[in-house]
């Protein structure tokens, strides 16, 4: 506040007094603005927080659909290996069992003994799963219970209407009547793993063949 200092009149005790001049009131935030730096801020602070979620969204299903892949591939090879070594089994019964295009069954020797195993690779909702019968008694004989695990989870083949396995003879020809196991010689095998179908990226095919290596 801005003053001046005038001579006062002889009745004032001191000789001098005050006059005020220019005098200007401080003025406060309305609460209109108030309002509105409020609406702003809130605004602000709701479109950090949603790219934020957006973000660790998009994270954490890349991390899991990456996850998924590098579990449909182990499985794949797995798969494969065990098809290329299926033989004669311990009995002496033909090593191809039956063949459907959602399931596999043979003989292979799995765990490295003086046996062969029944194996089965077969599609169960979303999941690639094997099942193994040891064989029992002398001539073996294979009557005890399948023991069944998943190979791989997140196949979405039948989503997306693929066949798991198609059949080829031996002059590379697809089988389409898959009652005749005498004729086999390659195995194609395709899995579509995708973690969450309604959601990008798109699903990840992964495709291998396998030559039945023990049958002439």
């Amino acid at each position: 506040m801005k003053s001046k200092i005038k001579k006062a009149s002889k009745h004032s005790p001191s000789g001098y007094w005050l006059v005020a001049s220019g005098c200007r009131a401080s003025r406060g935030i309305s609460l209109l603005e108030t309002m509105v730096w409020v609406a702003i801020t809130t605004m602000i602070m709701l479109a950090i927080t949603q790219t934020v979620q957006a973000f660790y969204r998009t994270n954490t299903y890349t991390v899991e659909q990456g996850a998924a892949i590098t579990s449909g591939q182990h499985g794949m090879e797995s798969m494969i290996k065990t098809i290329r070594e299926a033989a004669y089994s311990s009995n002496g019964a033909w090593p191809i069992i039956s063949m459907a295009t959602s399931s596999f069954s043979f003989y292979a020797d799995i765990d490295d003994d003086a046996f062969l195993e029944q194996v089965r690779f077969f599609l169960q909702g979303n999941s690639l799963m094997r099942g193994v019968i040891d064989p029992s008694s002398d001539p073996p004989v294979y009557t005890n219970p399948e023991t069944i695990s998943t190979v791989s989870d997140n196949v979405r083949n039948t989503e997306q209407n693929v066949l798991m396995f198609q059949y080829y003879d031996q002059n590379g020809t697809l089988m389409n009547d898959l009652s005749k196991i005498a004729e086999v010689r390659f195995v194609q095998a395709t899995i579509v793993v995708n973690i969450n179908p309604n959601r990008l990226p798109n699903q990840f095919t992964l495709r291998s063949t396998a030559a039945l290596r023990n049958l002439k």
